[in-house]
């Protein structure tokens, strides 16, 4: 994050200000990844008169940064007019998209509407390994040839690649890929559990040893020598005052229902839109609250841990794993695989299994 955003984000967070929301509009989709967290059937989504409401009220409460996803948010007939009220109210538009439906008219209206990025998710450079965690067949194809309409027109594209098992050796062809069309690239090595709670997606996860090849692989871009074989600096009191992540602060998730969570990856329910302001639910949801009041210091294992002040700690993925205060073991393995220093919750739960035998 520049030291701008981080700022604006240091601001927002002093204020009370929603600076970002992610808002699925759909969770439809005419694809069905493997991997993906979310439900597929329709339960009633939103309408366009909700939405325009939701996002009036959201800009009311100082919203700038608005992702609007899916499912594949395409598949909704008003995508354009939810995407043309978004820029009126002078949101800065992201946009997820599988974008097989999305051709040199969209990318065209796309770009004319003032979109500020298009993020696009590729698995693989191989077509029959993409496809066939998408299970559509060509998708791939279609994919790329929506990034270079988009491309083309002059939007800025992000290609997303989620590593796992089945694409654990494609991700340098898909930034080959991503240099070739002209895009920006980006790769994620952690498999979400689905929404519902249900764990079983995880054993998609690569292998630690194949983690920390991924995790001190300098061609990645940002990446950085020290980023990836140092320990980050002991936590001083003041970090320990630290908020464990702006989730809840200053951004949250709706769902296309009208659900309020901290984040998609922190499926606490916080209040539905449908049935209060969103500007209550901001600033009175007692799950909110309670995500607020949550420092580094009030992480029992983590506060003790090496890697506390350097841990990319998802507390979404925490909550899935039965508390919110607790350690994230994915990101325990991400910090292992960058450094070799196994993180404190390693360490209890190897303690506790010696103790067992």
């Amino acid at each position: 994050m520049s030291t701008i955003l981080e700022n604006l984000n240091s601001k927002a967070i002093q204020l009370g200000i929603p600076l970002g929301v992610h808002l699925d509009v759909t969770w439809r989709c005419n694809e069905r990844c493997v991997h993906c967290y979310l439900d597929h059937d329709d339960l009633g989504e939103m309408s366009y008169d909700e939405i325009e409401d939701l996002m009036s009220q959201m800009a009311a409460a100082g919203v700038f940064f608005l992702t609007i996803s899916g499912g594949e948010p395409m598949l909704r007939s008003d995508i354009f007019p939810i995407l043309r009220r978004a820029r009126e109210l002078t949101f800065n538009v992201k946009l997820k998209t599988n974008g097989i439906l999305i051709r040199e008219k969209e990318a065209a209206l796309i770009r004319e509407l003032g979109v500020d990025t298009v993020q696009v998710s590729i698995y693989s450079h191989r077509p029959e390994v993409h496809d066939a965690i998408t299970k559509v067949k060509g998708s791939l194809e279609r994919s790329l040839s929506a990034i270079r309409f988009m491309v083309s027109s002059g939007l800025k594209v992000t290609m997303a690649n989620v590593v796992m098992k089945q694409t654990r050796f494609d991700y340098p062809g898909v930034q080959k890929l991503a240099a070739e069309v002209g895009a920006m690239f980006t790769i994620d090595p952690t498999i979400t559990p689905h929404i519902n709670g249900d764990r079983s997606l995880l054993a998609l996860n690569v292998s630690r040893e194949d983690l920390r090849d991924i995790m001190n692989d300098k061609t990645i871009a940002g990446a950085t020598e020290d980023q990836f074989v140092a320990v980050a600096p002991g936590a001083d009191e003041d970090y320990m005052d630290n908020i464990p992540c702006s989730a809840g602060h200053s951004a949250c998730y709706v769902s296309p229902y009208g659900d309020v969570y901290p984040c998609v990856q922190f499926p606490l329910p916080s209040g539905n839109v449908r049935q209060q302001k969103f500007i209550d639910i901001w600033k009175y949801s007692p799950q909110l609250e309670e995500v607020r009041s949550i420092r580094t210091r009030d992480l029992p294992v983590c506060s003790t841990c090496a890697h506390s002040s350097g841990c990319s700690r998802c507390p979404g993925l925490a909550y899935m794993e039965g508390n919110m205060r607790g350690p994230s073991t994915a990101d325990c393995e991400k910090s292992f695989a960058s450094t070799g220093v196994p993180s404190a919750n390693m360490l209890l739960r190897a303690a506790s299994q010696k103790a067992d035998r």
